[in-house]
């Protein structure tokens, strides 16, 4: 019996129905489209079996599935080793067509590389799309057409495209809904996949807290941020809605959207930042790397408030204001002269955001080892930082419970670790 023809999409960074570049392109195949997403193995066997992100990417496609049933469709949920999922998808289905959107992270690169060669061996079409960004890869660059390492040139470069092109297209997707296979396959429960619910959860964005943004944004204890980064991060929202939004509403908070892109560029063109210092001049510094002090500062017991509460925030909820984790990050370089890695790598097994490029890009910055990074000889006061931005004192008290009782005394004096931190990079910087 001859099976049926069948073009599948292949959801990954774009778990939305609406707005979805290779979705709606999958949509005007002359096939009928299967859904698909797959819990990646490789992904997922370093992942504790409670983290809450896998928790949101289920629940996220467990809204798809619903929608999609709606239509009398529903979404195929596979777990394994992508490379043998698309094997056996191969031998189950007729397949002739395979529609997704890019991703431009290392290993992804190189996954979707495998994939696209296997589809071509069976004499399968690919068609890779952008959808998590306004600008990709090498869109924005200078006159010599090497990538832009600096963010405000890049900015204005990115900020004169848009306008010349803006409002950015939509892709309109729900006229298309009937050209969905009609399979019933069954949905996956999270402890199915090998995972469990976690205590922690993804805060719905709220679009509202953006109009203000320019004035808002720097105090933690207004909690008058998005809370769009995971949402951005696993494709819940659409990048184009929100730019052609916040272009209109707050240049200040698109600039933040630009910041995303300049990173995402960045990782793209420059993959070695991911263990290395982007300035390589910068390899000579001597860390500390004391075990007993990062320690500390992962406990959040540093003796410094602002440090404190922000590193309690995020052990406890999974988030982290951002103007706190400019400071937490400077910290722990500067102050403790811990390597900014030791850093990174906390920050992605915590935070509910977790977004490699922005991830690797913030924490070179703080440590001034990074492209368009803040100077070496710019150290955050954490306790100057708490009077201008926390002065009654209320994000610290909501998360440092003992904090009227007597705090704790630094772990370091300021001064000392100001003067140490200049000294050491001084030495270690080569010329």
């Amino acid at each position: 019996m001859n099976k049926p023809e069948v073009a599948f999409f292949w959801y990954r960074r774009d778990l939305r129905l609406e707005d979805n570049v290779a979705l709606f392109y999958a949509l005007e195949s002359e096939y009928l489209v299967i859904p698909l997403f797959i819990f990646d193995e490789v992904i997922l066997d370093g992942l504790p079996k409670n983290d809450a992100r896998v928790g949101f990417i289920h629940d996220s496609l467990s809204n798809i599935n619903q929608k999609l049933q709606e239509f009398g469709s529903s979404l195929l949920v596979k777990k394994g080793i992508t490379h043998a999922v698309w094997q056996a998808l191969l031998k189950e289905f007729n397949v002739k067509e395979v529609f997704f959107n890019k991703d431009y992270e290392p290993y992804a690169i190189q996954r979707d590389l495998a994939i696209c060669e296997l589809l071509e061996a069976n004499n399968i079409s690919s068609f890779l799309y952008k959808d998590q960004v306004i600008f990709e890869e090498l869109e924005i660059t200078k006159a010599d057409g090497l990538p832009y390492t600096v963010y405000t040139p890049y900015k204005n470069k990115w900020l004169e495209k848009y306008q010349s092109m803006s409002p950015i297209q939509e892709f309109d997707t729900t006229s298309k809904v009937h050209n969905f296979h009609k399979y019933n396959f069954v949905f996956p429960t999270l402890n199915q996949i090998g995972f469990e619910e976690s205590s922690l959860k993804v805060i719905p964005h709220n679009l509202k807290n953006v109009v203000n943004y320019h004035e808002t944004r720097d105090f933690p204890a207004l909690d008058s941020t998005s809370h769009l980064s995971p949402h951005l991060r696993f494709g819940t929202v659409s990048i184009r809605k929100l730019v052609n939004w916040a272009a209109n509403k707050n240049q200040v908070f698109l600039s933040e959207l630009i910041w995303r892109e300049f990173f995402m560029q960045i990782l793209f063109s420059f993959p070695k930042v991911v263990t290395h210092n982007f300035k390589s001049a910068y390899d000579g510094i001597q860390w500390r790397n004391n075990e007993e002090d990062f320690k500390r500062w992962c406990s959040g017991t540093t003796g410094y408030p602002m440090v404190d509460a922000g590193m309690r925030e995020l052990n406890e909820t999974g988030y982290m204001h951002n103007r706190v984790r400019m400071v937490v990050a400077s910290f722990l370089c500067k102050h403790l002269l811990i390597n900014w890695q030791w850093g990174e790598a906390y920050f992605a097994e915590k935070l509910l955001d977790f977004d490699l490029s922005a991830n690797v890009g913030n924490w070179q910055w703080a440590a001034g080892t990074g492209c368009d990074a803040a100077p070496y000889f710019r150290v955050f006061n954490p306790e100057i930082q708490l009077k201008k931005f926390d002065d009654k004192g209320i994000y610290i008290r909501k998360w440092i419970n003992e904090f009227d009782l007597g705090y704790g005394n630094p772990m370091v004096e300021h001064a000392f670790a100001r003067d140490r931190a200049i000294a050491t990079y001084k030495a270690g910087i080569s010329k």
